[in-house]
């Protein structure tokens, strides 16, 4: 199937062609051309997918299909979890909007207010935005949702995990009922659905990959190692690998910054990126890391999370993830777009029980290895021996003391003096 027969526009054809793309991936295969009847969508699928063109491009050849209107009041709303997810989609808009007469802006905090203000003022068709910032926009009547045809909710499993649902119910409550929905997330969970139930008028559900698996075209492998030898470990896989791109993540803001740091003392290019770094920081360093100054980026998940980087070939766990799913999103950040990567996970003794919580929900076994040089003091075998013994004896502690009969206290009732 190619981009022409779903039925876009010539400007925009002219636009996707400009980008070096022939044909749509599937979910834009599937999303397209129901945006495109108006429909209400309720879509699953990667980061990486394509998925943003496919509701930016149906979006933008229906709000031109009409003549723009004078003032340029917003007509559709895009809402994202994090800034740099915001910036990158509000890109692509542009984008795929350069052939056409219809302007797009993003707003999100950390940065100042007053350059979107003037933007917002001049007219905008499209904004995209982070829920804090938008609420505060409109409280101060700098822009009005009045007007809102079409309303997307990107990465919406994200912003439920950073709670914004209470921000999303007052934003729905700024628009007119009569509105387009599109729902856009990588996991369809319980509380999705029932998000998606509480604004989407007859939704087509779309679902480009399966719930919870992982990208077909990613290698990946477990290294069992100690946790004091795991820095060692990641110096000597990128340093031997010459790898040029490595996205490594980290549980905590305090680790990343204390692996990259580690990183360049041992002369690795590499930069972090969290919550806790300045809005002007955190572009500093995608902007190096995709460029090629910057080797490796160290992130935690909120910051990593829609992160656009094209082909990039390797992502490392230095820690795994408490909660299944977010492994699922590390690696997604690979094997992206059709090509291959790898996705390495360095696993210590305390970890292995994340480990079989993440090949449950995959329903599959990680390759596991042990590098010579990195062996952990304790055997895969010997840790899971140990915790089934104690398990026993904590359940046998259990069964003996509930025999026991309670004894009546004395002297604790007595009336003190």
């Amino acid at each position: 199937m190619s981009f022409t027969s779903l039925g876009l526009s010539d400007a925009l054809l002219k636009a996707i062609n400009k980008k070096g793309y022939t044909n749509p991936t599937p979910i834009q295969q599937k999303a397209i051309p129901l945006i495109l009847e108006r429909k209400d969508v309720l879509a699953s699928a990667q980061t990486g997918s394509g998925k943003t063109a496919g509701f930016a491009l149906p979006i933008l050849q229906i709000l031109n299909s009409g003549q723009p209107l004078r003032h340029r009041p917003v007509r559709t709303l895009i809402l994202t979890p994090t800034r740099e997810l915001a910036a990158q989609v509000e890109d692509e808009f542009r984008e795929y909007s350069k052939f056409l007469d219809l302007r797009s802006t993003v707003i999100f905090g950390g940065v100042n207010a007053n350059p979107q203000i003037r933007t917002l003022r001049q007219g905008v068709d499209i904004l995209v935005a982070t829920p804090g910032r938008l609420l505060d926009l409109e409280n101060q009547g700098v822009l009005s949702l009045a007007k809102v045809e079409i309303l997307v909710l990107d990465e919406a499993d994200r912003m439920l995990d950073m709670g914004f649902l209470r921000d999303i119910k007052k934003i729905l409550a700024l628009m007119p009922s009569k509105r387009q929905n599109l729902l856009f997330s990588a996991t369809f969970s319980k509380e999705i659905k029932q998000l998606a139930g509480s604004f989407l008028h007859h939704p087509v559900m779309v679902e480009a990959t399966p719930v919870n698996t992982t990208a077909e075209k990613v290698d990946q492998i477990v290294y069992r190692t100690d946790k004091g030898k795991k820095t060692e470990l990641v110096i000597k896989l990128i340093s031997e690998g010459n790898w040029q791109q490595v996205l490594v993540f980290t549980r905590t803001k305090h680790g990343a910054n204390k692996l990259s740091q580690k990183l360049e003392k041992a002369g690795i290019r590499s930069a972090a990126i969290h919550g806790n770094k300045s809005q002007g920081a955190r572009t500093k360093a995608l902007a190096g890391f995709k460029s090629g100054k910057v080797a490796v980026l160290v992130a935690t998940d909120i910051a990593a999370r829609g992160l656009d980087i094209p082909l990039l070939p390797h992502v490392i766990n230095y820690e795994l993830p408490n909660i299944p799913e977010d492994y699922v999103h590390r690696i997604g950040r690979t094997g992206r777009a059709g090509a291959s990567g790898e996705a390495i996970s360095i696993v210590s003794v305390d970890e292995y029980e994340y480990v079989q919580g993440i090949e449950k929900l995959l329903g599959e076994k990680l390759e596991s290895e042990v590098i010579p040089g990195f062996e952990p003091t304790e055997s895969l075998k010997e840790v899971l021996d140990k915790k089934a013994e104690n398990k026993a004896q904590h359940q046998k502690g259990r069964s003996s003391t509930q025999k026991k009969k309670p004894t009546k206290g004395r002297g604790f009732h007595k009336r003190g003096r």
